[in-house]
């Protein structure tokens, strides 16, 4: 099965919390102090929101599979369509450890192909060797792969951009 995948950049996450519970009708299947995700069956998205992102509104777009298989359709696809794709791999973002790959549509918003393989305790796994809490610095954005495609040039949160950390 294919899930949609938003993640929206927010100020204030106790209010949006607030508001996407009643827009839903359905509490988030994941909250820490930074972010909150829900996973809705109808319609069926992954639908993530989080302080890191550096803006506000969508930050990016992707779509989730449950299988292996399902995610090296996807990557064939963006390839055989010759668009600029990176393939990040495994990594730890947004709480989880997932495979993923990203690729920008031609307006430049980032859209990532990927597949959750389990929960993770840090938003990226640069926090699993260095805490904030314990090292002072300030939490990262979200969805940083180590390099971009050709075409994406440019810094953003979610979008491939030169970081050396990947994630969400």
């Amino acid at each position: 099965m294919k899930r949609l995948h938003i993640h929206i950049g927010v100020e204030n996450l106790d209010r949006s919390i607030e508001f996407y519970n009643a827009l839903f009708g359905a509490q988030p299947v994941k909250t820490k102090t930074d972010y909150a995700k829900w996973m809705l069956e109808d319609p069926s998205v992954n639908f993530a929101i989080s302080t890191r992102s550096g803006k506000q509104g969508v930050d990016h777009l992707g779509i989730q599979v449950d299988q292996g298989p399902e995610l090296d359709t996807l990557r064939g696809r963006i390839k055989e369509a010759d668009m600029s794709i990176f393939d990040e791999g495994e990594t730890v973002c947004c709480y989880a450890r997932s495979d993923k790959s990203w690729v920008k549509d031609p307006s430049g918003i980032a859209w990532e192909a990927y597949q959750t393989m389990d929960d993770a305790e840090f938003y990226t796994a640069d926090e699993a060797s260095d805490p904030p809490s314990q090292s002072g610095a300030e939490p990262q954005a979200c969805c940083a792969p180590q390099s971009e495609p050709e075409q994406s040039k440019g810094s953003s949160c979610c979008a491939p951009a030169k970081k050396k950390t990947g994630c969400c």
